[in-house]
């Protein structure tokens, strides 16, 4: 067996170059030299609060739209035939022109309730929206757009007071007596009316009108964000209630 020879105890070894030289993993911290030892912890402690309140934000956006896909699964319908049959249908309110424009929202949403009534789905519809000064009325343009269709004057009903999805959806039951409804708009926003239906006990589904494909849509895609955040916020924190209620009113028979 050979034997290792000893190392002479005047020899030393040669240093490492810094290239052989093992790094050791450094934690890199938001540290100025320059300032007091006080001033860099507290900076530390803000960028810190910032990046967990930055995370929290981050989840209770991502909830808040998630939320209103799951509740409203097997509840919304593309499809005529698929639709059972509904006393109330409610079409939410938009207006049919922005500016010289055609707003195709209204059109679709209009579209979508005269398919319902004319394939026999429904017998009583709440045009429902935002009636806030005198030159501006939506449910009364969706009621004239409506009888225009062919759909009775008789059978429609008209909400002054949907100024926003929530007062709409809150009303139907409150103001209109409505436990079970058929909502009428673009899917995404028939997602959230489902939701604060269910928050509020009244028992939901909705045919989807046919979505808006263009860089409007889009705006409305991103506002809608901000939308089911405070559609989750009104729920289950604010407990936001209609600006108006008022008497309870009389359906067709």
């Amino acid at each position: 067996m050979a034997e290792t020879p000893e190392r002479d105890p005047g020899i030393q070894p040669e240093p490492l170059s810094p290239a052989q030289t093992p790094k050791r993993p450094q934690l890199v911290l938001l540290w100025i030299p320059s300032w007091p030892r006080w001033a860099n912890l507290t900076l530390l402690s803000l960028v810190s609060t910032l990046l967990v309140i930055g995370l929290l934000g981050t989840g209770i956006i991502a909830y808040a739209n998630l939320a209103p896909v799951w509740v409203s699964r097997g509840r919304i319908h593309d499809c005529v035939s698929e639709v059972s049959q509904f006393k109330v249908a409610l079409v939410f309110g938009t207006t049919p022109k922005i500016g010289e424009r055609e707003n195709l929202y209204f059109r679709y949403r209009i579209d979508a309730a005269e398919k319902l009534w004319k394939a026999g789905k429904v017998e009583t519809i709440i045009v429902s929206g935002d009636n806030r000064t005198r030159y501006y009325n939506e449910p009364l343009m969706m009621r004239q757009a409506l009888i225009e269709r062919g759909i009775p004057d008789e059978r429609i009903v008209s909400d002054y007071a949907g100024l926003r999805t929530l007062d709409s959806v809150i009303r139907a039951k409150k103001i209109f007596g409505t436990d079970k409804v058929l909502f009428v708009s673009q899917r995404f926003h028939v997602r959230r009316a489902i939701y604060l239906a269910k928050a509020n006990g009244i028992d939901a589904y909705g045919f989807a009108a046919r979505d808006v494909e263009s860089s409007a849509g889009f705006k409305t895609r991103l506002r809608e964000v901000g939308a089911r955040v405070k559609m989750w916020l009104d729920v289950h924190f604010l407990d936001t209630q209609p600006r108006h209620l008022g008497d309870k009113e009389q359906m067709p028979d």
